[in-house]
């Protein structure tokens, strides 16, 4: 699968990934006042608010960047209809020829870990039948509980050709908490990227792995150390943007290829027709102003690479 993804970054000269983290705050009150008017203020309505908003942002961005990465938990907050989005959510991404990240976070053990794999990535079994549940393309996987959580994911990673990431060390302020404790002399974080080059080694495309890591764009640093580490891994970076990372902040995760990373903005593409820049295209047009963040983040990223050469 990490080829696929490549295969699509060079196509878009894009390693970009929107985050298709919808909120009802995000959505233009004329797009929630129609569905509310056809369907009540219920959790249906509400999904299928999100499912319009995301397929219109979709619309004006897919021939941009190779790939999306829908979060759960969006979506989960309205219950079974809010799965429902977000499967429909899925499915569309790949008619339009996507590749879908799921972050889905998940991290527990044994058959538990198991059905996790099988549902997002894998297939079930029911009776003579199987099938892809969700069907995500990659998924998001903590590492808390060592490799009895991981190892599942690895073997349908190799089964299905799908691909993980892996929360080495993320965006959020406290995650030093934990992340940054000194084990034998090394903070956590390392460890844990040393762990993932590991595992990746079971798991390789041409080039990369289909193992990766979750880096935050807030530490290019530890980003530029986890680099040296993990030369084989592609590094998902979030926390472009609105959580403050630019294209100059980015350059340590990339490999001198210009290749190994792929950077997530959400709320910075999707709720663009928010922020000043944007503002001229107006609610009715949010998806407009999507396609514009894009563009622009595309420019900042490329020039920045552009420039290290």
């Amino acid at each position: 699968m990490i080829d696929k993804l490549i295969k699509k970054i060079k196509e878009t000269n894009a390693p970009i990934v929107v985050g298709l983290d919808p909120m009802l705050g995000y959505v233009p009150n004329h797009l929630k006042a129609k569905v509310f008017k056809e369907m009540g203020e219920t959790l249906e309505a509400a999904g299928e608010v999100i499912f319009q908003y995301n397929k219109m942002i979709v619309d004006q961005v897919y021939d941009l960047i190779p790939a999306v990465k829908p979060q759960i938990a969006m979506y989960e907050q309205f219950g079974i209809p809010g799965l429902v989005a977000y499967k429909r959510t899925i499915d569309y991404c790949k008619e339009k020829g996507l590749i879908v990240i799921g972050d889905i976070k998940r991290g527990d053990i044994g058959s538990t870990s198991e059905a996790y794999a099988v549902g997002h990535l894998g297939k079930v079994q029911v009776g003579k039948k199987s099938y892809a549940a969700f069907d995500e393309d990659f998924a998001t996987v903590n590492p808390y509980l060592g490799s009895d959580g991981i190892n599942p994911f690895l073997k349908v990673c190799n089964s299905e050709d799908k691909g993980i990431f892996i929360l080495v060390k993320t965006s959020n302020p406290s995650s030093g908490e934990f992340q940054d404790q000194l084990i034998s002399g090394k903070p956590l974080y390392e460890l844990v990227g040393e762990q993932v080059a590991k595992w990746g080694e079971t798991s390789m495309g041409t080039t990369y792995s289909n193992v990766g890591a979750v880096v935050g764009a807030t530490y290019p640093e530890m980003g530029k150390t986890l680099r040296k580490l993990m030369p084989k891994t592609f590094i998902l970076v979030p926390g472009y943007g609105a959580q403050g990372g630019r294209g100059k902040d980015l350059l340590p995760f990339f490999n001198e290829d210009g290749f190994g990373a792929i950077i997530n903005s959400s709320r910075g593409i999707i709720a663009a027709y928010k922020q000043e820049a944007y503002q001229h295209f107006g609610d009715e047009n949010f998806a407009e102003a999507s396609r514009a963040a894009v563009i622009d983040m595309q420019k900042d990223i490329m020039q920045a690479l552009e420039g290290r050469k």
